[in-house]
């Protein structure tokens, strides 16, 4: 049977008996009404027939006798009919009046009269008024008894009570419970159409709870729910992805551990999905307007984020939203590399060609004995380099790994018609220990440059670079300053280059890696090092461009030939390092102007 059809028999069963309880206790109440009714009726009928004077004398005249009169005298007698007569008149079982002995003067029955009454007279013929319930020779009813006195105890009241007097016997009354039952069934049919219409309003209150409750729970049955949600805390809280789930009514109803890894915020759960403190991407996947297959790229808590968002359904029951968040910080770093290692690699190979034609000049040279040429040549190639990347002044960086990776970048931005040059404030004598976030920071920072010397109006482009680390301090800071010949960032405020999302539809002029992710990516990732990124020179329209300057703690390292000249202290070898990075900066521009 299922839960909720055992829901709805409960609640009919306890419905039923609260009614049956209630209609019973009710009941009960109303027959006892009666039957206190029906006593005081009697207790006030026995008065008046024991207060009557002649009823009185003629009570002591029977009891002055010596015997009982026998029942044809009393039959034909004064007490008889006036006991009759009160009994006709308000309609009661009986009224009998007994002399003090509990000798019957008057009964219903002739046949009884001059009989011993069959219920106790001791108490009233002992003074004490009494109502009772009894069943007698005419049946069960509800009746009184009160004692009669003698004339001479007229003056001292009727109640019996600290009367002088001498008592000569009782009256009893009482009315039949057949007429108390007929009472109580005429009273009971209000009582029956009201536990009716209570019943009848439990019954529907139970369907309706049991509809609401079927809704509520999707017509699960509880061992299913106890399962789902064992389910549910296992599958959110082991997934690397983050899932938020936001209720029809807007209300954020799961936030697992993932999305607050990934979002560095916390937990959300309860909030409302509107005003919850999330990025405004993530609001916008859950528009009305936005399509189940969209998924956008934002950069939050120093990761690179890929969100989507989807609608939930339960058969037509609309369930609200489920946004997924998945990681994709070091598959962008590692693509990165992947692609400075793929620009190096093509750069490789177009050198190879230069390569083997020096070596086919050399070989030449020695086939026709022209020895001192070859030697000439040889020097040359000694002093530049077996492979010559396109880039001006490289032999500022001591570091082979900034050595390549600028070459690299130099031969890309060479081929887009872009002249990459070392500025001449540069100087790095430590070597790379951290090339991952160098990498993604400089890769970033020349692509925006490039990107932004190609869309300028200056007839000549280039890209200037100067990079100044702390004399090969151990966990050295290297600051990167990098300058373009395009139009500048026009109307836009700098910080606005560094929101999450940015984009270059309406400003070509700026455009990072990853699709509008780069700077707001280098910017957290060398804040989360201790550092910034930041624009030194907003640039103009037709060149100079825009200068922006990168500060990376800890990812430079010691050179083995550094040391003697190196900063005694690592905190005033990076202020002297921004210092000369601002001077670059400025440098730069001046140069670029003249």
């Amino acid at each position: 049977m299922r839960f909720s059809t055992q829901t709805l028999l409960l609640q009919l069963g306890v419905v039923l008996l609260v009614v049956l309880l209630s209609g019973a206790v009710h009941a009960w109440l109303v027959y006892e009404r009666i039957g206190d009714e029906a006593e005081n009726q009697a207790l006030t009928l026995a008065r008046t027939v024991a207060a009557d004077p002649d009823i009185r004398e003629d009570v002591q005249a029977i009891s002055k006798e010596e015997g009982t009169p026998p029942a044809s005298v009393l039959a034909a007698g004064p007490l008889q009919a006036a006991a009759e007569a009160a009994r006709v008149r308000t309609g009661a079982l009986f009224v009998v009046i007994t002399d003090e002995t509990g000798l019957r003067l008057a009964h219903p029955e002739i046949a009884r009269l001059g009989e011993r009454v069959s219920t106790d007279p001791s108490v009233a013929l002992a003074g004490r008024e009494i109502t009772t319930r009894n069943t007698g020779t005419l049946g069960p009813s509800a009746g009184a008894k009160v004692p009669v006195y003698a004339p001479s105890a007229e003056g001292t009241g009727t109640e019996g009570v600290g009367t002088a007097g001498s008592i000569v016997g009782e009256v009893s009354v009482g009315y039949s419970m057949e007429s108390l039952s007929k009472s109580l069934a005429q009273d009971i049919v209000p009582i029956a159409l009201t536990a009716g219409g209570a019943l009848l309003a439990g019954v529907l209150a139970s369907f309706l709870l049991r509809r609401r409750l079927q809704r509520l729970t999707l017509g699960l049955e509880p061992e299913e729910i106890s399962t789902l949600v064992h389910d549910q805390v296992a599958v959110l809280q082991g997934v690397d992805e983050g899932v938020i789930g936001i209720a029809a009514d807007g209300r954020i109803s799961v936030f697992n551990a993932a999305a607050a890894r990934l979002l560095d915020l916390p937990d959300a759960t309860g909030q409302d999905w509107a005003t919850a403190n999330v990025p405004g991407q993530l609001k916008q996947l859950t528009q009305p307007a936005a399509r189940d297959a969209e998924a956008v790229e934002l950069v939050a808590g120093g990761r690179v984020l890929v969100a989507s968002a989807r609608k939930a359904w339960h058969r037509k029951e609309d369930l609200g939203w489920v946004v997924m968040l998945r990681d994709r910080t070091e598959l962008q770093q590692l693509t990165r590399q992947l692609d400075a290692v793929g620009t190096m690699s093509t750069a490789l190979r177009a050198q190879r060609h230069e390569f083997a034609n020096q070596l086919h000049t050399i070989a030449g040279f020695m086939s026709i004995g022209q020895h001192e040429q070859a030697k000439e040549y040889l020097a040359r190639i000694s002093a530049t380099g077996p492979l010559k990347f396109p880039v001006e002044q490289a032999e500022l960086l001591q570091d082979t790994y900034l050595q390549a990776f600028v070459g690299a970048k130099s031969v890309e931005a060479s081929e887009r018609g872009v002249a990459l040059r070392i500025g001449p404030e540069t100087l790095v004598r430590g070597h790379v220990a951290d090339p991952q976030d160098v990498t993604t920071v400089l890769g970033n920072l020349i692509d925006n440059a490039v990107s932004a010397a190609v869309a300028g109006s200056a007839s000549e482009r280039w890209v200037e670079l100067e990079l100044l680390d702390d004399a090969g301090q151990d966990n050295g800071t290297l600051h990167i300053v990098v300058g373009d010949s395009g139009d500048g960032l026009g109307n836009l405020e700098p910080e606005e280059v560094f929101a999450e999302g940015f984009t270059t539809s309406e400003q070509p002029v700026r455009q990072g890696a990853g699709q509008g992710l780069g700077l707001a990516l280098v910017r957290q990732l060398a804040r989360r090092r201790g550092g910034d990124v930041h624009v030194l020179e907003t640039g103009r329209k037709g060149g100079p461009g825009a200068v922006f300057m990168a500060t990376i703690p800890g990812v430079m390292g010691r050179s083995a030939d550094a040391g003697a000249e190196a900063p005694t202290s690592t905190a005033a070898g990076r202020e002297a390092g921004r210092e000369a990075s601002r001077e670059a900066g400025t440098t730069m521009r001046e140069d670029s102007s003249g």
